[in-house]
């Protein structure tokens, strides 16, 4: 915990600088930014799932652009209406 008490004739400014250089220096900001979006470790059986799951979507997308359907299907559809076109078409769950 960072603590600072005021000088004699030191202005409010002069404090609240000398009191943000030293929570600089302690460095819990960056401790805190990392713990803001911490994700907790998926477990083995997810990760594999996650990756099965990867790879099959991207091997229809492989197919599709192949034989020309992919380009059709991003041409005809914007934004999120694409995204989900293209999740039916890929028989994927959209979260």
């Amino acid at each position: 915990m960072v603590e600072v008490k005021k000088k004699d004739n030191e202005s409010s400014e002069s404090l609240i600088r000398r009191f943000n250089r030293r929570v600089q220096q302690s460095g819990i900001l960056l401790r805190t930014k990392k713990g803001q979006h911490f994700e907790p470790p998926m477990n083995e059986r997810k990760s594999k799932e996650k990756a099965i799951r990867k790879t099959k979507i991207s091997d229809k997308k492989e197919y599709l652009r192949k034989i020309g359907k992919l380009d059709e299907i991003m041409a005809k559809s914007k934004g999120k209406g694409r995204i989900r076109s293209l999740a039916k078409l890929l028989n994927v769950k959209m979260k």
